[in-house]
């Protein structure tokens, strides 16, 4: 069983030779370039690879080093837009660039790990008439999916592994309070809800256009379409259940009802925090698999009651074991046992992927990554 068969059959809810992996097979299930390059020295291999995402400084992991692991996932990205350029200014101590929907972000020269958000632009609006006047990016510009299809029938054809196709820029809910800033935004949700339901329909809209180009293009070759939208924190939602439900949930159904219209894929959503109470809301909307399993966040721990609840709908991505405290501090034998007990609670039936909780991050030993394989290696057989 090749790593697409083997993914394949864990999303029908069946269970596999092996539980499948995915080390880097997303920029939300993936490796910080701080890690990759520790990680590929210890194994023997090149450390140098290129960046899929500047934001989180994911790295693009080398072809033989995702061999010798065995990872069952291959991401395929979308090229850069003909009409926007990535440009890069030093600032003071900090480097920082503007993005396509002119959302400005910076990063430490000296030690900084990711970029952050520094400003907003349509913090500042008078009214919805002027968002009329932004320069809205083209989901659909034409150089996104240049080179595309032949890029991924390559990678299908020489790795064997399924295709997990990624989105632009955040969800439609995140993406809307990066244009309008946080506070201003969350502050729109209680006094202007006509000025948070006109931003949502622009970013919406975007998405819309995006998968209409690209899975006209490819919605024969993936497997998996990637979709995110954070709305936990640590110890509760963003959000009140009864906001979702008014203002975002009908706008992720009108969205994941759009995509499988035009694929076979499955839509994996990526929802940081404590989404307990959400989940059956997602659910609903349309989503199949459900990522990172933030089992550090309020309600989100007990992965076996989370199995018994929504295993029957859901395909758990992830979850394999805190990145936030054990993968980067426990000791080696607290990785293996807590990836045996997340292997124990999810894989039963099928219906799961292995992985670390979203990213691993810059300051996780090598060893500790291999620990973590090993158990995935031992505890992941059928």
């Amino acid at each position: 069983m090749n790593g697409r068969g083997r993914v394949l059959y864990s999303l029908s809810h069946k269970e596999p030779d092996h539980v499948p992996l995915d080390i880097g097979g997303s920029d939300v299930t993936g490796i910080h370039l701080g890690a990759y390059r520790e990680l590929a020295l210890h194994q023997g291999f090149r450390p140098d690879v290129p960046i899929c995402e500047i934001v989180q400084q994911v790295a693009l992991p080398a072809e033989s080093l995702l061999q010798e692991l065995e990872v069952d996932v291959r991401p395929v990205f979308p090229e850069p837009p003909n009409a926007w350029k990535l440009e890069f200014m030093v600032e003071g101590p900090y480097r920082t660039f503007v993005d396509e929907f002119g959302v400005k972000w910076a990063m430490p020269l000296d030690g900084g790990l990711y970029y952050d958000l520094v400003s907003h632009p349509l913090s500042n609006l008078s009214g919805i008439a002027d968002l009329a006047q932004h320069p809205w990016p083209h989901g659909a510009d034409p150089g996104r999916i240049r080179g595309l299809r032949d890029r991924a029938t390559e990678l299908s054809n020489k790795t064997g592994a399924a295709l997990v196709m990624l989105p632009l820029y955040g969800g439609i809910f995140e993406s809307a309070f990066w244009l309008r800033g946080y506070k201003q935004f969350f502050l729109d949700l209680a006094e202007t809800p006509v000025m948070v339901e006109a931003i949502l329909d622009r970013t919406l809209q975007f998405r819309l256009d995006y998968w209409t180009q690209i899975l006209g293009e490819v919605g024969d070759l993936i497997d998996i379409v990637v979709e995110y939208d954070d709305l936990g924190s640590m110890s509760g939602l963003l959000i009140s259940p009864s906001m979702y439900r008014r203002y975002v949930k009908p706008r992720h159904r009108q969205l994941f009802e759009f995509i499988k219209s035009r694929t076979r894929a499955k839509i994996f959503f990526h929802c940081c925090g404590a989404i307990y109470k959400l989940i059956p809301d997602l659910i609903e909307a349309g989503i199949d698999i459900l990522n990172p399993v933030q089992v550090s966040a309020a309600g989100m721990e007990d992965t076996q009651k989370l199995k018994q609840e929504f295993g029957r709908d859901l395909t758990f991505w992830g979850g394999g074991i805190n990145t936030q405290m054990t993968l980067p501090h426990g000791t080696i034998q607290e990785v293996k046992e807590e990836v045996k007990r997340r292997i124990a609670d999810l894989a039963p039936g099928g219906g799961y992927v292995f992985a670390a909780v979203h990213n691993i991050q810059a300051d996780v030993p090598p060893e500790n990554i291999m620990a973590m394989w090993e158990a995935w290696k031992e505890y992941g057989v059928y």
